[in-house]
This record gives structure tokens, sequence and C-alpha cells, in this order.
């Protein structure tokens, strides 16, 4: 995550820095440290944006999981699945779409950017 991006979720968010700083569970300075680029933003700093970011939007309910929306051969095995959460596939590592099985968060939400069912969730 860049930092104008990171910004942009935080004004998203309707938050100030100092706001986003105590939801966050960190300093001030860490929060302007990282929309100034002074600092790289951490992959699960930037997990929980998106996550209040899409649970901010509340549309929860008219989603079709992503197991449907993918017509998934393996939910079964899958986290999605298995927790209900196929609108927050791209939250759970170890989910087996799209080769992202056994890869970091932080290379699985460069692919998952590029999916339309994260991208929905986000636009």
């Amino acid at each position: 995550m860049e930092k104008a991006e990171f910004s942009t979720i935080r004004k998203k968010l309707g938050k100030t820095q100092k706001q986003l700083a105590s939801l966050l569970g960190m300093s001030l300075k860490t929060i302007h440290s990282y929309e100034q680029g002074w600092r790289s933003i951490p992959a699960h700093i930037e997990r929980q944006l998106y996550f209040l970011l899409i649970k901010q939007r509340g549309r929860n309910d008219e989603l079709v999981p992503c197991w449907e929306q993918k017509d998934c051969g393996q939910k079964e095995a899958c986290p999605a699945w298995e927790f209900q959460s196929g609108h927050l596939c791209w939250f759970l590592c170890g989910t087996l779409c799209d080769c992202t099985v056994d890869t970091s968060y932080k290379d699985k939400i460069n692919i998952c950017r590029d999916c339309k069912i994260f991208q929905s969730l986000v636009e």
C-alpha cells in the first residue's frame, strides 16, 4: 500500500490522523510517517484498513460469496467456506483460489487487488 492510498482510506473512514492512530493502536507519529512516506505500511495495517473500510459500508447481506461467484469446486476445503466469509476471502490466508495458497498476506493482497470480489468491496 502506498502513502496516498493510506491517506485516502483514512479520509473515507472519516477519521483524523489522531483518531486512526487510536483505532489502530499506534502513535500519531506512526500515522504521520505512513502518510508522509517515511515508513512503509505493514501488511497487517493495510489489512485492518481494508477491513474497516468494507465493514463501514455495511453491505455484507447483499454480497454473493466468492465460492458462488467463482464456481469453486473445492469450497469445502477453503477457510472462506469454513467460516462463511465469502466476501472476506481477501482477508483470510489459506484460501484456495487464484494461486493464493501458501502465500504471505502481503503477496495475497497483491493478487486479490485484481479480483472483482475485492474491487467491488473497496470501490
